[in-house]
């Protein structure tokens, strides 16, 4: 076949051991902490989930130096778990095993124009440039549901080595299984799906020269630096 432009490179993120895992799109719920609510003003769990998409290439490798976003002067890091899908499908309930549909977990950081996503929510308009931009998404190794340990875990964010979150995962509001059925609902699920399930408290602004690591449990890390 003849392509008019080059092909474009197929997103890829790490797997622990050295595979690749393909990307496909990105979900992302916002609000599904209950103090990360109320630090941004809201009610925990007064309305459904809220979610929002970025492109497949805004994912940035473990490692990686990430330019500073342009067209801001506030940049924020928000920690999150990240699931990987092998599996898909529509309308799931809470209590279909979808857990068959998940390939692995890592640790991510949803990195949040605040200054654009406070004129969205000011003026009622989408959350695109505040959440869709390039390396918006980095993603650490993604660890194998199997050898995965999530009970128990914790999300840890560090700035230049200073804890600034520190939540169990058991605190989301909606639950992965839960987050999945009302994902499934608005859009047919696919394998190469990666879900960023909210950030606990503690978010804050990030600079050039800061580095960034997001801890969860024992297996997952994810770690940046913003140049």
């Amino acid at each position: 076949m003849d392509f008019v432009i080059d092909p474009i490179a197929q997103p890829t993120v790490s797997v622990y051991g050295g595979s690749k895992f393909p990307v496909r799109r990105i979900f992302c719920i916002g609000r599904n902490y209950a103090d990360h609510v109320r630090e941004m003003g809201g009610d925990p769990k007064s309305s459904p989930p809220v979610f929002f998409t970025k492109p497949a290439d805004a994912v940035a490798a473990n490692g990686a130096a990430i330019p500073y976003a342009q067209a801001t002067t506030n940049l924020h890091f928000e920690g999150e778990l990240v699931v990987a899908l092998k599996g898909g499908g529509k309308d799931f309930t809470a209590e279909d095993d979808v857990a068959s549909l998940i390939y692995g977990y890592a640790a991510g950081c949803d990195l949040t124009r605040r200054d654009h996503q406070a004129k969205a929510k000011d003026g009622g308009a989408p959350w695109d440039t505040a959440k869709g931009f390039d390396f918006s998404a980095p993603v650490g190794d993604i660890v194998p549901a199997d050898a995965s340990n999530l009970s128990g875990a914790r999300l840890q964010t560090y700035v230049n080595d200073e804890k600034r979150q520190d939540a169990a995962l058991e605190q989301m509001i909606w639950s992965v299984p839960e987050i999945l059925a009302a994902l499934s609902r608005q859009f047919e699920l696919k394998p190469g799906d990666l879900i960023f399930t909210g950030t606990p408290d503690g978010v804050g602004p990030v600079v050039p020269g800061d580095q960034i690591k997001v801890a969860i449990g024992d297996a997952m890390t994810l770690q940046f630096s913003i140049v």
